[in-house]
């Protein structure tokens, strides 16, 4: 089984979406024969990586409300984070461009560190709240994973899989994906959000016993063949 994974390294609820269908997967009797893919989503691609504004002045603005409503906000979603062991800290949360760090997970990935990689870059934005559209501290994070701290460099300076980003985000397009976190599998069935953790469960219990009943290859030709046998965010910010 294999599921596509969509989402964005400054959507929280990609990261309360991951928890819940790893929780899932631990409780998933076949779970060794899943593939996880990670693909790339921009909540704000024309943020920029310097930028100094604070995620609840970016909620309050964007949704016309008071700053004192939008850290409200925030702090609920804080709560359902810690309900999945996370520990979000909004008040220094960094708003910048995620897309290096798409490129950063993309190179992760042909290394065989995708899940360590994108589960770093996702604690380092909302825990360590680092700023992770600067270069120099991907590479940190990279070299925390594993990966080499100059060849990771030279990758950052350079386009390297810029178009794997791209033909990501474009894909998603093409499945009218307009919000993250969102769960492909087996190319068939989608789960839109941070949903429970028993929808996950559902899911794959279903897909699996598809797979298992899927008709098998004959072979003809021959007189006896014995062939065998939720939740979400999009346009740049979140909501609850």
């Amino acid at each position: 089984m294999r599921i596509d994974i969509w989402s964005d390294y400054a959507c929280p609820f990609c990261y309360i979406g991951k928890r819940r269908l790893e929780h899932a997967l631990s409780q998933f009797p076949d779970r060794d024969k899943v593939e996880v893919v990670y693909r790339s989503f921009q909540l704000d691609p024309n943020a920029r990586a310097d930028a100094s504004r604070d995620i609840h002045d970016q909620l309050a603005t964007k949704y016309g409300m008071t700053r004192e409503k939008a850290k409200a906000m925030n702090e609920q979603l804080a709560e359902q984070a810690r309900g999945v062991g996370l520990e979000f800290n909004f008040d220094t949360v960094v708003h910048t461009n995620t897309f290096d760090s798409h490129r950063l997970s993309h190179y992760a990935a042909a290394q065989g560190k995708a899940a360590a990689m994108t589960e770093r870059l996702l604690r380092a934005y909302f825990t360590d709240t680092v700023n992770i559209g600067e270069r120099n501290v991907l590479v940190s994070l990279a070299g925390e994973v594993g990966l080499d701290a100059a060849e990771t460099a030279a990758m950052l300076e350079s386009d390297a899989y810029a178009a794997e980003v791209n033909e990501d985000i474009e894909e998603g397009q093409r499945l009218n994906i307009t919000g993250v976190p969102f769960f492909v599998f087996n190319n068939k069935y989608a789960v839109s959000g941070a949903q429970p953790g028993p929808v996950f469960s559902e899911v794959l219990e279903t897909v699996w016993a598809e797979e298992k009943s899927a008709p098998v290859l004959q072979v003809v030709g021959k007189p006896q063949s014995q062939a065998p046998d939720a939740e979400g965010c999009d346009d740049g910010s979140c909501s609850i």
